[in-house]
């Protein structure tokens, strides 16, 4: 076990253990215990097993297991079984090029899912699909605009969280006046840029959007504004550690005592305890998944992962990737057996840019051709608290909405 993964201790190690897999040494490799005469499939997972990152890593890294040993005891892709390399990108893209070039260069895999921000993404791209010629899938939900051949996205854009959910906001809910206090990086920035063009054509205003540090603390300007500024939605784009402070700071106000909407479109079950259960009640996110999603596939999804990681804190939902990690999994797996089980990347590119999967959480997913994105369903939710538990509602559902990307 490499100095990077110890995160993962010996309770994890015998999980995998009795799960059938083995470990190695430089980083993990999860091997299933039987092979094929044309051998294993490749896959290599980056993604931040330690880290300020780490939470959302972590769920990823569960999920890929779950999805992969599933493909497995159905035979794998085409009688072949798929073998998991995984390296920590440590939530910092300074450590995470050097260890995914191990996946590149020592592991030769043939594809490579994960990575959590968009700064990550960005760092290991070029070792994975330029140097490295690999194939790149990734997971999570962005600011959009990744537009680079042999890299898929796998998680919403902009397009499909914001077109249904602010004009559900101005038109069904009647708040017109938008502040989007945000953390100062690039997903905030270009989600925010989107979202104000959704805002005006749909006769909404924004008063005042602002940046602050990712640990800011202090919020009393924020909130002066935004009572001053008779704002009635909060298009909030803070992340933790300074999320914390800032919701705790607009309850105490008083903002939606007085009538105000809270909305984030990163926030999914993992966050639900985060605050207390009133200062989340009545907020508004949209996102690809929820565990309230009511449909079998779904709803049997949740059993068999608590079955296979029990009592885990690392929840198979949507804002933290996992539902992007499902997705794209199966979307290569679909893409390997359409090209007749070739594995080289332009030939898995070829099938993965028609490729399309029946079921997955919160329903099914398919490539549109040229654009390197995913069309899926979408779901509007709002928080709600009951009894001092925070559950979340699913009020409203869109089928196969198009990223509209690249």
């Amino acid at each position: 076990m490499t100095e990077n993964m110890r995160g993962i201790g010996r309770r994890g190690l015998l999980k995998l253990s009795a799960a059938g897999w083995i470990a190695g040494a430089g980083g993990w490799v999860l091997r299933p215990s039987w092979g094929h005469a044309a051998g294993p499939i490749k896959m290599g997972i980056a993604t931040d097993i330690t880290g300020a990152i780490a939470p959302s890593g972590n769920a990823n890294w569960q999920v890929a297991q779950f999805t992969v040993e599933k493909i497995n005891a159905g035979g794998g892709i085409g009688g072949r079984p798929i073998e998991l390399y995984l390296e920590d990108t440590a939530s910092d893209p300074k450590i995470a090029v050097g260890n995914v070039r191990k996946l590149i260069q020592e592991r030769r895999v043939d594809v490579v899912l994960g990575g959590i921000t968009s700064a990550m993404r960005q760092a290991i791209k070029d070792p994975i699909v330029n140097r490295g010629r690999t194939l790149y899938i990734y997971p999570q939900l962005y600011e959009g605009q990744e537009c680079t051949k042999f890299l898929y996205n796998t998680g919403p854009t902009p397009a499909q969280q914001c077109d249904r959910l602010i004009p559900y906001i101005i038109k069904t809910l009647g708040k017109k006046r938008f502040a989007m206090p945000s953390a100062n990086y690039v997903w905030p920035q270009l989600l925010n840029k989107y979202a104000r063009k959704v805002i005006e054509a749909n006769g909404g205003e924004v008063v005042f959007e602002e940046y602050y540090p990712l640990d800011q603390a202090e919020y009393s300007a924020t909130i002066s504004k935004i009572t001053d500024g008779k704002v009635d939605c909060v298009f909030n784009t803070i992340i933790p550690p300074g999320l914390q402070p800032f919701v705790k700071q607009l309850y105490e106000s008083g903002f939606q005592k007085n009538g105000g909407v809270l909305s984030c479109v990163y926030y999914d079950e993992n966050l639900l305890n985060y605050h207390p259960a009133n200062e989340m009640e009545g907020l508004y996110s949209c996102l690809d998944y929820f565990q309230a999603v009511d449909d079998p596939f779904s709803k049997q999804l949740q059993i068999d992962y608590s079955k296979r990681f029990p009592d885990t804190k690392y929840l198979f939902t949507a804002g933290s990737a996992s539902t992007g990690m499902y997705r794209g999994i199966k979307l290569y797996e679909a893409a390997v057996k359409a090209n007749g089980g070739k594995l080289g990347r332009e030939d898995v590119a070829e099938a993965l840019d028609h490729a399309s999967i029946p079921e997955g959480p919160g329903g099914g997913a398919e490539v549109v051709p040229g654009k390197w994105h995913c069309k899926m369903n979408m779901y509007i939710a709002v928080c709600r608290n009951d009894a001092g538990k925070t559950r979340y509602e699913v009020i409203d559902k869109e089928t196969m909405v198009d990223p509209r990307e690249c």
